[in-house]
């Protein structure tokens, strides 16, 4: 419970050595930490004593709303709005590549439900990664951390602002392209702007995430209603049976199975409500709810979008736009032709602030389990918000804005993420043997599993063999990462002077960035009947065998 007087302004109690460096103990939290009291014993004093000591936790502020905006608002990006002529391309024909979008949502909607279970089954942030290092140890869930901070987000989010950049520049630059300067110091802007946002306030944070949903969705919905005018003027030869399936060529398996990763890859970003689970209100209600609502709702929206694509654009223009939406925005909108790249510059903003919100959880968990510095594991005294974590994942998206060639590191990032997916969903079924009568507020039909599994796998082989290259190095950033774990996690007998190092850094970044290990509050621990193996009476939360 909150207490009356949590408002009030109260003084931060000093310093505690905690781990390898020094803690602030939070005894100043405004009205936005928790708080809890016991009524007033004294009434000429008006005092009242503490039942539980003051707390600096991360927030619950994550409620139903918000996070169907977040697992929207991540899987649409840019991609639904600029390139969708990857599966049509692969495809062969309207008609399947409209079966791949909506078969695509399937998998996704598969992929989610395992997810669902997991995360009510073990409540951490930290999504994949937590699941991970619950279910298989500390090696393998630092190998998809390590590939996760190195690469995979800091190069998704710069693709991300470098495609905000470019859309909103395009107005001023419309006969050339935007200059490679401009667009780079825009989106480290952007990500300056947002990395600020997110510092300051979780509820901040949540409600641009929520208002670029809605104009995501809003901008969908005016491409599908001026797609329907078309149908019912008549205008949709290209998705008569005759013409749908009509093919120059027949696409080959392998041709299918890259047309079927292209639509994975759109409905990416479904699992990252599992990255912020304790954050959520109530998340053994809300995190399922919320992937019940979101993916079904995503996959309606892209198969729809897709259709009014094609009800006023042939196949031949939609193959040679590098940006259907504008296209098809500059064909039918006239005047109003600017709201296309404006929504897709919206879509791109929102997109970033999901990431940067979800990407700094998943350091904020690493450095919990050790397997980042612990800097990295603590909040702000005052406004509960994992500042280190969030500045780490901002500076790692600048280097690769300087850097950069985004281009093939984005194809190296798809892969890693893809295997990700699968080897979360075997530590699923993984999980079940090996404790199969733990409790699980949610357990989905062994099928989901399996064939989301056998899914993976075959589109996974066909990756494997036509782009070798590609899959080999992705393997070889993530398999970088051993030597740093046995150096920097699994040696725990360093050098005083390495120890002395760590400690003096941790504490000036606790100085410069006002932040303290989060604390446990005692109410909210699951009850033990809630936690433990019926079959051998041992509680499984925290243990890994």
């Amino acid at each position: 419970m909150r207490s009356e007087e949590s408002s009030e302004a109260l003084g931060v109690q000093g310093l505690r050595r905690t781990q390898t460096g020094s803690a602030m103990e939070g005894q100043n939290c405004n009205n936005t930490c928790s708080w809890t009291h016991k009524p007033a014993t004294d009434s000429k004093k008006k005092k009242k004593i503490k039942e539980i000591p003051d707390r600096v936790t991360l927030k619950k502020e994550i409620g139903l709303l918000s996070a169907c905006t977040i697992i929207i608002g991540n899987i649409i990006g840019s991609g639904i709005f600029i390139s969708p002529k990857g599966v049509l391309e692969h495809s062969g024909s309207v008609g399947l590549a409209l079966v791949v979008w909506a078969l695509g949502g399937c998998v996704a909607a598969l992929g989610s439900m395992c997810y669902a279970e997991l995360g009510v089954t073990i409540p951490k942030s930290g999504g994949d990664y937590s699941y991970v290092t619950e279910i298989f140890g500390g090696l393998t869930g630092f190998l998809l951390l390590w590939s996760a901070v190195l690469i995979m987000y800091p190069t998704t989010l710069a693709v991300i602002a470098l495609t905000f950049s470019s859309y909103v520049l395009q107005p001023v630059f419309q006969n050339c392209a935007p200059p490679y300067m401009a667009t780079r110091l825009l989106s480290a802007t952007c990500l300056l702007l947002l990395t600020w946002v997110n510092c300051s306030s979780v509820r901040m944070a949540t409600r641009i995430q929520d208002v670029f949903t809605v104009g995501k969705l809003m901008a969908l919905c005016l491409i599908i209603v001026v797609g329907l005018v078309q149908i019912f003027n008549g205008n949709y030869e290209a998705l008569t049976t005759k013409v749908a399936f009509s093919m120059d060529r027949t696409p080959s398996v392998g041709q299918v199975a890259l047309a079927f990763l292209q639509a994975s890859f759109a409905f990416s970003g479904w699992n990252f409500l599992n990255y912020v689970t304790e954050e959520v209100v109530d998340p053994r209600r809300n995190l399922p709810r919320a992937i019940y609502i979101s993916i079904p709702l995503v996959t309606f929206v892209y198969t729809l979008t897709n259709i009014a694509y094609f009800s006023s654009m042939s196949p031949e223009e939609l193959l040679s736009s590098n940006a259907v939406a504008v296209t098809f925005g500059e064909k039918l909108l006239g005047a109003f032709a600017i709201i296309m790249p404006i929504s897709v510059a919206l879509s791109t903003f929102g997109g970033i602030n999901g990431y940067l919100f979800t990407s700094s959880r998943l350091c904020f968990s690493g450095a919990r389990e050790g397997h980042l510095p612990s800097l990295l594991a603590m909040i702000h005294y005052k406004k509960c918000t994992p500042i280190p974590a969030l500045l780490v994942c901002c500076a790692a998206t600048i280097v690769i804005l300087c850097i950069g060639e985004t281009h093939n590191l984005i194809n190296y990032v798809s892969f890693i993420n893809y295997l990700s997916y699968g080897v979360t969903i075997a530590g699923l079924l993984w999980y079940r043997w090996k404790k199969p009568n733990l409790y699980r507020p949610i357990k989905v039909n062994l099928l989901v599993p399996v064939s989301y599994l056998m899914f993976w796998a075959l589109l996974l082989g066909f990756s494997l063999y036509s782009e070798p290259v590609v899959c080999g190095v992705g393997l070889v950033i993530m398999l970088t990462g051993v030597p740093v774990y046995f150096l920097g996690v699994h040696w725990k007998e360093k050098p005083k002077c390495i120890d002395n190092f760590i400690e003096w850094a941790t504490s000036v970044g606790q100085k410069l960035c006002f932040v303290v290990f989060p604390q446990i509050d005692p109410i909210e621990i699951a009850s033990p009947s809630e936690w433990t193996d019926r079959s051998s009476g041992r509680k499984s939360f925290s243990g890994r065998s």
